[in-house]
């Protein structure tokens, strides 16, 4: 039995995928750094992300004997009705969770929910497992004080390439301390499940410079740790997620096989392809891209307002 990819492409209108096209055709294709002088000069040429009106609240928690700087979002309506665990993306290597703000600004006040940006230490000055400790740190801090903090105990977590793989490494750590249960959802864009290169999706990136500033110091055979690359892991008991990916991603098959594995250890997944879309491409000025965040908005608030 054979399935086309086209089986599991997202109903979008035929003009969003042509505008879409015409988007990335004049749009030059990028790589990331290739060393840690370009990764230093990539960072410092970062512009600078624009104010939000209200702006965030700028904290430290600390939870594990771990301190992590957040950036906390509340909505400008009401009390929150729950709480979302935004992780950015930038292979492990780049970025900031004032990247986010914008979005998180409006993610807030559309569905009236407090939102955590997190700023976990980067590679290659902290490789792994600082930044999955980081954001378990700041997961840990919800668990114990979102009912105090923001009076509700309902939670949820996502990300964004990067972002994605370590909200689901989260998980795996919440679970196996057996707190997973107090989050509802898992909101996971265009992940990178598997750093090993042991697979053919990992292989397409196995000489990516992130991959060595992460985990340069672990020996290959270590590679599959779950921390790291989740598409080893035992996946059971995990809370609902939904997975967005494009279908020009140069990470789909990642995707594809993580999302299968989801639903066979038993948990219920969503996986939407969007055609016509490259890795990132939630993050890009389309409307394509607004359908798909829109969609993503939509997920979260089923399960942090129901």
């Amino acid at each position: 039995m054979r399935f086309a990819l086209e089986a599991l492409f997202v109903d979008v209108p035929a003009e969003q995928i042509a505008s879409a096209r015409d988007f990335y055709r004049s749009r030059a294709a990028g790589r990331g750094p290739a060393d840690f002088a370009e990764l230093k000069e990539a960072r410092a040429k970062k512009p600078a992300p624009r104010a939000v009106v209200p702006p965030p609240l700028e904290e430290t928690v600390e939870a594990a004997g771990v301190r992590v700087p957040v950036r906390v979002f509340l909505p400008a309506d009401g009390p929150p009705r729950g709480v979302y665990l935004g992780i950015h993306g930038g292979g492990f290597y780049m970025g900031t969770a004032a990247q986010g703000d914008e979005r998180h600004r409006a993610l807030a006040d559309a569905l009236r929910i407090a939102v955590i940006g997190i700023d976990y230490r980067l590679a290659p000055e902290h490789p792994w497992p600082a930044a999955p400790d980081d954001c378990e740190a700041v997961a840990l801090w919800l668990v114990e004080q979102a009912e105090t903090r923001f009076g509700t105990s309902r939670l949820a977590i996502g990300g964004s390439s990067a972002g994605a793989t370590l909200a689901l490494a989260t998980l795996l750590r919440l679970r196996d301390r057996g707190v997973v249960d107090r989050f509802a959802g898992a909101a996971l864009r265009f992940g990178t499940y598997d750093l090993s290169a042991h697979t053919p999706s990992g292989r397409l990136i196995a000489d990516e410079y992130f991959i060595q500033a992460y985990v340069g110091h672990v020996p290959d055979r270590d590679r599959t740790l779950p921390d790291i690359s989740p598409l080893y892991a035992d996946l059971g008991g995990l809370p609902p997620a939904l997975l967005v990916v494009g279908g020009e991603d140069v990470l789909l098959e990642d995707n594809l096989t993580m999302a299968g594995r989801l639903s066979a250890a038993g948990n219920d997944v969503e996986l939407r392809v969007y055609p016509a879309a490259p890795h990132g491409f939630t993050g890009h000025p389309t409307a394509l891209a607004a359908t798909a965040v829109d969609g993503v908005n939509c997920w979260l608030r089923d399960r942090l307002t129901p």
